[in-house]
């Protein structure tokens, strides 16, 4: 069992050695137990995931360069006149409520399913606040074998970092330090169950070097699948979204050095998220489809949705409710609620193989490959990639996100440029000089490093949110050149 805290900090690093081998021996198959659904049976599914974050925020004082790093919730709680802080106790039960809610479910004889995804970040902030119940809910249905079939929690970036604009090699420390963080707090077994991965804010690179780097990330850190919005992803051969949005994909890289990495990608289509799910509107698109012609077989589709688990009124209040009425009327029918990993493993044993699914790549590339020979290198491709800025409209290499309305990187100067200075600063004075992950020093310099590259700082754009992420990395620049 690794420690959830090492010197007084969250288990983020040091444990790398442990993580890989539990991961190296995790089960093949983790649902095939009697609640499970023959494929056969089905003509269509739906899943639900819940994204749940809160931010690290330099708020613990009136001075912003001494302030205590504390959770925004926390801040909330202690603020409750300002704003809409007044939601901090409702979101409270929100982080807790499925470690309730799927029991009493399962209780009455029903199969519940949903899908968890919680930030780095929140977790420290609910663990530092004393809010053990959270914890003690969601440890219930993530460890006792009668619930594991119900909940399956996805990956994240420990910081809730964007991947279109962290730097690739400090993403990996961020997907890395989660798997030992979630390690830590429910055990390496549970983590051998965590098969799939959730994007922060749904952002895919499409920089075809970054991309690549993405991709090999999360494989080499063990997952098998990543959930992608529908519009940031295209078929190859056309540049058009994917047609049958409602079945998995392999999402495959290429870089510019002629490189390739793939992984199982599971479209998430497009909507006003948080409605979408708090109504459970997935299980009623799903209930008026049919089975979908792929690869000679007729597969049932599976209709999944993402959202804030927290956030807005019609998830706090109507959610659960609408939950609960979905599950009682969809288990034991020809569409029930499924988590992916679930549906997966249904498909492969009807004798799908990855190499089946038809093949996406990230949006925009199609203009390179077909200018561009893989393999030419990262300086043909850069110049490339300018000329067709200046020949495509609205062509750029910033990645894909849950809406086209948002870019990562335009008009966040002022947070990026303090973020690439302690990135940068970060590898020469702890990744270059080969200092060991479980040094102290390094933990502290990391887990600041990774608060910073949190995308709060950026969504907002300017304000107090933009002198946060400030702070943040000059504090993470302080600590590198004091203590490294």
């Amino acid at each position: 069992m690794l420690s959830e805290y090492v010197d007084g900090l969250p288990n983020i690093s040091g444990s790398e050695a442990e993580i890989e081998n539990a991961l190296g021996q995790g089960r093949q198959w983790i649902y095939k137990t009697p609640g499970t659904p023959a494929l056969e049976s089905i003509k269509s599914a739906c899943a639900v995931a819940l994204h749940m974050h809160q931010p690290l925020i330099p708020a613990g004082g009136q001075d912003l360069a001494t302030a205590e790093l504390i959770s925004n919730l926390q801040y909330m709680m202690e603020n409750q006149g300002v704003g809409d802080n007044h939601n901090a106790p409702g979101f409270h039960w929100c982080y807790k409520r499925m470690g309730e809610i799927v029991p009493q479910l399962m209780d009455e004889g029903k199969e519940p399913r949903v899908m968890l995804e919680y930030s780095g970040t929140l977790f420290h902030g609910l663990r530092k606040m004393g809010l053990h119940d959270v914890f003690d809910a969601l440890r219930v249905v993530t460890c006792e074998p009668r619930y594991q079939r119900a909940v399956e929690w996805l990956g994240a970036p420990w910081g809730h970092a964007v991947a279109p604009s962290t730097p690739t090699q400090d993403y990996h420390l961020h997907v890395r330090a989660w798997q030992h963080h979630f390690a830590a707090i429910f055990g390496l077994e549970a983590l051998t169950r965590v098969r799939g991965f959730s994007p922060s804010e749904m952002a895919l690179p499409n920089h075809p070097d970054v991309a690549y780097e993405f991709v090999k990330t999360l494989r080499d850190c063990g997952y098998q699948w990543v959930l992608v919005q529908e519009h940031t992803v295209e078929n190859p051969e056309t540049g058009q979204g994917p047609s049958l949005k409602h079945l998995p994909h392999r999402l495959v890289c290429t870089n510019s050095r002629g490189e390739s990495a793939s992984i199982i990608a599971i479209i998430k289509t497009q909507g006003s998220d948080t409605k979408l799910v708090a109504q459970m509107q997935p299980y009623y698109e799903a209930k008026s489809l049919e089975r979908q012609e792929l690869a000679g077989r007729r597969l049932p589709p599976l209709v999944t949705q993402i959202a804030d688990g927290e956030n807005g009124g019609v998830m706090m209040n109507e959610f659960p409710g609408k939950y609960m009425e979905v599950v009682r009327e969809g288990s034991g029918s020809q569409t029930p609620l499924m988590n992916v990993s679930e549906y997966l493993e249904l498909l492969y044993a009807a004798g799908v193989t990855p190499d089946e699914l038809p093949v996406l790549q990230p949006i925009l590339q199609k203009p390179i490959w077909d200018r561009f020979s893989p393999g030419a290198g990262p300086e043909k491709m850069a110049a490339l990639i300018e000329e067709l800025k200046q020949e495509i409209p609205h062509f750029h290499m910033e990645g894909g996100s849950w809406t086209n309305d948002i870019s990562w990187v335009r008009g966040y100067e002022d947070v990026l440029r303090p973020m690439d200075e302690a990135s940068a600063l970060f590898y020469e004075r702890a990744i270059k000089p080969g200092i060991p992950k479980n040094d102290p020093r390094f933990r502290n310099a990391l887990f600041h490093l990774m608060t910073a590259q949190t995308s709060c700082y950026r969504y907002w754009g300017q304000g107090l949110w933009t002198d946060y992420g400030r702070e943040l990395c000059r504090r993470v620049s302080d600590i590198l050149r004091h203590d490294l």
